[in-house]
């Protein structure tokens, strides 16, 4: 009551509501009298029935824009697929709107995909291999995040559970141990991660199959958030799939259309012998170059194939016998029963144990003629026919392929995890020993101001620390992340430690390229950030520019980085005369390019750290 009292006061400026109460029939008579200037949906993916989590409130709050007609709508999500954000448009009915795409790209991640066998010793061993590092399990249900979590502990893995399931007080407080690095693990259910910002998860791995990709892409994303290499690990089984499909199986058949059809791009994802960074980007609809992304296992340690032109003729003449046979077609189970000659019930009862097919496939194990019927679907030669059941059909391509004998290469299946090698995006080779005696420097400073670490620093700033052997407050003022402040409160414990260090030990030469950041990939603006350069270009200063647009100063700052960065003839006199050049110049000089956080301190918070970003970057176009 007190709360709507301030909304009807104008007290407040934000109102945060969940669409299970705003579309309350009450509560959409009092919004209209609380002169609301802007709408913004979070996690708009919700709205649509093609999302990963469509929510029938979510697509009502449509109600908005016939009860506050004028008032601007914000539709924001992670994970939109493009059939996803047409449908938000049309649900919402946004007039003249604006779609804007940033890239689905995360370089530091690393991907890779483990045949699962016995799960809980393959996540074991994983984490044995990376003993100083915590991250995230999901799996599938409640009952292995607990089973997990108890398993690790007993191990020796301090590892906490996190589900909807539990009190909230143990919720919160699992959550709490696992920022301040108290617990290496959280096993989890898909309830855990929102709003999470601890930013060095260093890996994320995936216990049971996810639903579907933009799932897994939304849970994969909690890692390495300070831009340092994180990994993606996928436990994969054609169980996993079953146990999927029968969860699908007791949906409406309006929506187990859209879940198998989301299953098959999981699929897909998981058994692929190409890029699995471009897959997930090419599911999002964008497209990276034709080349190796070196952070994946399909990249770093590619796919063995093989003619598997007579497997794949026994499959194609499998499905159309079988459909001649009965007048209908069946599901890619029985199609691997009727090869592998299996003596069942159904195969017996529908005389399909008298076909040719039946049995010429005995020599390929049943599994690897689910990967190769799944991989045919893949190339186009079968597809899903429509209907409640997912039943195969030969498509135009298969009846071809099969009548042509044409050549057909398939991929074997993976026995063994990919080795690791190569160096990573993001990656900061340091001297290892001396980072792990500043991560327990960082955990008891921060257990004394009852803070995460991160918030002492981060990941990266310890690295750089553990690279360059910072010895004075002036070198250590250009690490990045240290300011004026972290300078003051943290330079002599982490200068003391550094120092005691070398005293034992002889100091490592790492490459300096390594260490410099990596150019930018060059890509083409987009519409929003093309129309800030025109209107730059044309005159007009970025103050009128975000005014005119409705964005804030820094927004269209960051268009004009990202236009100098792919090449547009901007120059420095542009946005700096020559006492601020010179200004800026000298304190660089001193706090070094990286440590943008430093350089703004130094300068006494007259720059922003946008403004000091476009600096550097006309600096390096000179």
């Amino acid at each position: 009551r007190q709360r709507l009292r301030g909304l009807f006061n104008g007290e407040y400026r934000l109102l945060y509501g969940a669409p299970e109460r705003l579309m309350l029939d009450s509560f959409m008579e009092k919004v209209k009298d609380w002169n609301v200037a802007q709408i913004a949906i979070d996690e708009a993916h919700c709205i649509s029935e093609w999302g990963h989590d469509f929510r029938p409130e979510y697509r009502a709050l449509a109600k908005l824009r016939e009860i506050l007609p004028s008032v601007p709508i914000m539709a924001l999500t992670a994970t939109a697929t493009e059939r996803v954000r047409s449908d938000i448009l049309e649900q919402l009915k946004l007039r003249e709107p604006r779609c804007y795409v940033a890239s689905f790209d995360r370089p530091n991640l690393a991907y890779r995909v483990v045949p699962k066998s016995a799960p809980y010793e393959q996540l074991f061993d994983f984490l044995e291999s990376r003993p100083n590092d915590s991250g995230i399990v999901y799996c599938a249900s409640r009952k292995a995040a607990d089973s997990v979590a108890a398993k690790l502990n007993a191990d020796g893995i301090p590892a906490r559970p996190y589900h909807a399931g539990l009190e909230a007080d143990e919720r919160t407080r699992n959550q709490e141990m696992f920022l301040r690095d108290d617990v290496r693990v959280v096993s989890a259910t898909i309830a855990f991660g929102m709003g999470i910002n601890k930013p060095n998860v260093r890996f994320v791995v995936h216990y049971d199959l996810p639903k579907n990709i933009e799932s897994y892409y939304q849970e994969t994303g909690r890692a390495g958030r300070d831009g340092l290499p994180s990994d993606c690990v996928l436990l994969f089984s054609a169980s996993d799939v079953v146990k999927q499909t029968r969860f699908i199986e007791e949906k409406s058949e309006s929506e187990a259309g859209i879940a198998r059809e989301q299953l098959r791009q999981m699929v897909h994802y998981a058994e692929t012998r190409e890029c699995r960074r471009s897959t997930l980007l090419r599911y999002f609809a964008e497209e990276r170059p034709n080349e190796s992304c070196n952070g994946c296992d399909n990249c770093l340690d590619p796919r063995e194939t093989f003619d598997g032109t007579v497997a794949a003729q026994k499959f194609l003449s499998c499905v159309l016998r079988v459909q001649q046979k009965s007048g209908f077609a069946f599901g890619l189970n029985h199609i691997v029963e009727v090869l592998t000659g299996a003596d069942t019930e159904p195969i017996r009862q529908r005389r399909h144990n008298e076909l040719s097919t039946y049995g010429i496939g005995r020599e390929i194990k049943r599994d690897a003629w689910q990967a190769i019927g799944r991989e045919l679907l893949r190339l186009g030669l079968v597809e899903v026919a429509p209907g409640k059941f997912a039943t195969l059909q030969v498509t135009a391509s298969g009846r071809e392929a099969l009548r042509g004998r044409t050549p057909i290469t398939l991929t074997k299946v993976v026995e063994k995890p990919a080795a690791k090698s190569r160096q990573r995006a993001g990656e900061i080779e340091c001297d290892e020993a001396l980072f792990e005696d500043l991560r327990l420097l960082r955990r008891n400073l921060a257990d004394e101001r009852n803070v995460p670490a991160y918030v002492i620093f981060s990941d990266v700033a310890l690295r750089e620390m553990a690279r360059s052997y910072p010895t004075t407050a002036a070198e250590f003022r250009r690490i990045p992340g240290v300011g004026e402040q972290k300078l003051k409160d943290f330079s002599g414990p982490f200068l003391t430690a550094i120092a005691e260090y070398l005293q034992e030990n002889s100091r490592q030469d790492f490459a300096a390229a390594a260490s410099a950041p990596s150019a930018p990939r060059p890509r083409s603006l987009n519409d929003s950030e093309a129309e800030t350069l025109r209107r730059f270009r044309a005159g007009e200063s970025v103050e009128q520019i975000a005014k005119s647009r409705g964005f804030v100063r820094n927004t269209i700052l960051g268009h004009l980085l990202l236009a100098i960065e792919g090449g547009a003839p901007l120059t420095m006199a542009q946005f700096f005369n020559q006492k601020q050049e010179e200004e800026i110049a000298a304190a660089l000089a001193r706090t070094g390019e990286r440590n943008l956080t430093g350089l703004r301190d130094t300068l006494g918070g007259r720059y922003e750290i946008a403004e000091l970003r476009l600096y550097r970057a006309l600096a390096a176009a000179r």
